[in-house]
């Protein structure tokens, strides 16, 4: 290794700048990894040992300036003398009865994220947290889904122990600070890597990385802090809110941990399907039966609104079964603002199945003075 060109090693000039160094080597360090080359690993370990070699050296100011300068990097002047590269030598491949679980990460990937300013997952784990979401679902009718309403509702969640206001000791006493990790919940630990020695932390296990220990635990809780409540939650259900939607009430959840603020409660709303009304966007239909005189003559009918009341409206002579007439303003509400969808009818003609021996001599008459076969309109070459 003593002629290499470290820098060639790398893949980096010579004036290349500590974290353009530390890119190459990570990158090279994963790629020549024997774990990631089970099929070539003999060569991939050689590989391996090599760029760890250059980057152990060149990623030290005083042995890179050694080596820039002398170019032997196994002489004294690097503190050499039977290892090779000044770096590690177990002896085999470099890896035999190695363990990279001993470092507390999940794998060669972990140790990179530690060496690299990673690690967050440790810390994370001791500060506030966030309680857990919960979700529940209302069924409401169609006309509380127009208009509408306040329901309430019973859950079934966790809830700050009251005897002891979430602490988990019993009444008074408090937990301590752990002596183990003074508080933090995790453990520092300098390992020996063959990237180098490694800080790493581990869960404590002493207080289960909590931070605290609880000598005498509340009974009402059990030390947890909390305790299983049901609940009942009133809810407003706004006007206009449709099937599948979803209304979240803000810190009604679990509580947190640590400080962090409680969850949500997420409420699925399911509107049961009515009799004959109908919604498509922020529009109301139906449809409304008239009589075969009304359709003929026109008539003036009564049109049931979803909200009770009844909107009267005139039909004009000649209508067709399958004709729409809209109510403007008189759909649903939108949620998010002034705007209100139409109420929008499709009238339905009935034909009378039975008929008074009057009803059927009269519309005979009727039907002398008229042409009982209508003609069929002829469609042009597009219909």
């Amino acid at each position: 290794m003593a002629n290499k060109d470290y820098y060639e090693i790398l893949g980096v000039s010579k004036s290349a700048s500590d974290d353009e160094i530390r890119r190459a080597y990570r990158k090279l360090a994963k790629k020549y990894h024997p774990d990631a080359n089970p099929d070539n690993k003999a060569e991939a370990e050689q590989k391996f040992k090599e760029v760890s070699e250059a980057y152990e050296v060149l990623s030290d100011k005083q042995k890179r300036t050694n080596y820039d300068n002398f170019g032997d990097p196994a002489g004294p002047q690097f503190g050499g003398g039977g290892q090779e590269g000044g770096y590690y030598s177990y002896g085999g491949s470099g890896f035999d009865g190695f363990d990279f679980s001993d470092f507390g990460f999940g794998g060669f990937g972990d140790i990179f994220s530690a060496a690299f300013g990673g690690g967050t997952r440790a810390r994370r784990r001791n500060g506030p947290r966030k309680g857990r979401d919960i979700k529940s679902t209302i069924e409401i009718t169609f006309e509380e889904s127009y208009l509408g309403a306040e329901k309430t509702i019973t859950v079934s969640r966790n809830r700050e122990c009251t005897k002891c206001n979430g602490t988990g000791a019993k009444d008074g006493t408090e937990p301590h600070t752990c002596s183990v990790c003074k508080g933090t919940g995790q453990i520092r630990q300098v390992v020996t890597t063959p990237f180098g020695q490694m800080a790493t932390q581990k869960v404590c296990s002493n207080c289960g990385g909590e931070g605290k220990i609880i000598d005498e635990p509340c009974p009402n809780c059990k030390g947890k802090g909390y305790v299983r409540q049901t609940s009942k939650i009133k809810v407003k259900i706004p006007a206009g809110i449709g099937d599948g939607q979803t209304i979240v009430l803000r810190g009604e959840g679990e509580p947190g941990e640590k400080g962090g603020p409680k969850g949500d409660l997420y409420i699925n709303i399911h509107v049961k399907k009515h009799d004959y009304y109908t919604r498509k966007a922020d529009h109301v239909l139906c449809d409304i039966p008239i009589t075969f005189t009304g359709a003929t003559l026109g008539i003036e009918i009564e049109v049931p609104m979803v909200d009770g009341t009844k909107q009267k409206y005139t039909i004009p002579a000649g209508t067709q079964t399958g004709t729409k007439f809209v109510i403007k303003n008189k759909g649903f509400k939108a949620v998010n603002n002034n705007w209100n969808g139409d109420f929008v009818f499709t009238v339905v003609v009935q034909v009378p199945k039975r008929l008074t021996q009057e009803q059927r001599e009269l519309i005979t008459k009727l039907a002398l003075t008229m042409n009982e076969q209508p003609t069929m309109k002829k469609k042009g070459i597009f219909g």
